[in-house]
């Protein structure tokens, strides 16, 4: 059975001298659909269409870079011995909590200096965020990493998935937990959840906290499957700690807000010109 395994070639494309990686396309066509649904969602609600453009122009970037900031970091005993390595992103090793924190401070950064409310970016962004967050994960698949703990064929035959996944998670002469599916569901999950909720009476904001909870408590479980976790202590994932803060920071902010009355805000729908409850 082993024998006519075939893995997925991590290269997309050849020419040359220059290499194109699955990973970097993947993770590519997540933020260009992301940024799509963002605009689409910016200007229902009156914004200038170009405001998430704007955005990601400074947000991508920097986010890439504190993503790759934030794994180095926490892997330094490795890069401070193979400094050569660290640009090397298309390999892999990119955090998506580092990502978070430069994208979001970024945003922040942003609205203040537009004017904008944060709050209402940020609940526009994060439905993008999380769908992005789904397909990028397929780029770790290419890569054969983020993979969790040592498992059977058969067990993964039992999860019905198709044979190419199972192959893909044939390493080494071992099968692996497919760590990077699991979160990929649960973020495609969030992605139905939080669209949906754009349809209920939440306050200003309250998409965002929602996103950091749901993220998070699928974060916290699927991390402690995998094997190649940054580690803050030998025995605490950095990823599960992450993932409690925010969680906290979410409830405790949603509380805060609430209890301090804060009216529902009103925005204008470009399709009928009607204020609606957001």
């Amino acid at each position: 059975m082993e024998s006519e395994i075939q893995h997925l070639d991590r290269v997309f494309l050849a020419i040359g001298p220059l290499t194109i990686y699955w990973y970097g396309v993947i993770i590519a066509v997540g933020a260009m659909i992301g940024l799509w649904i963002a605009q689409r969602e910016s200007i229902r609600r009156g914004l200038p269409k170009e405001t998430f453009m704007d955005i990601v122009l400074y947000a991508i970037p920097i986010a890439i870079l504190s993503a790759r900031a934030y794994y180095v970091i926490f892997q330094w005993g490795y890069y401070s011995q193979h400094p050569g390595e660290i640009i090397k992103i298309w390999e892999g090793g990119l955090a998506i909590h580092g990502g978070l924190i430069g994208a979001f401070i970024t945003g922040y950064v942003f609205a203040k200096k537009r004017g904008l409310s944060f709050w209402q970016l940020a609940d526009i962004a994060t439905p993008s965020i999380i769908l992005a967050q789904a397909i990028g994960r397929w780029g770790n698949f290419m890569n054969q990493e983020a993979h969790g703990g040592e498992v059977t064929r058969s067990f993964l035959e039992g999860l019905h998935l198709p044979k190419f996944i199972i192959d893909q998670m044939y390493i080494e002469g071992v099968y692996y937990h497919p760590t990077f599916l699991y979160e990929s569901l649960w973020s495609l999950l969030g992605f139905v959840v939080l669209i949906s909720l754009r349809k209920v009476n939440l306050k200003r904001g309250e998409i965002f906290l929602s996103y950091l909870i749901w993220y998070s408590i699928g974060r916290f479980f699927v991390e402690g499957l995998r094997t190649d976790s940054l580690m803050l202590t030998e025995s605490l994932r950095m990823a599960q700690f992450i993932s409690i803060v925010l969680i906290v920071i979410a409830v405790v902010a949603w509380w805060y807000r609430r209890s301090k009355g804060y009216a529902k805000v009103r925005y204008l729908d470009q399709e009928n010109r009607q204020g609606k409850t957001y």
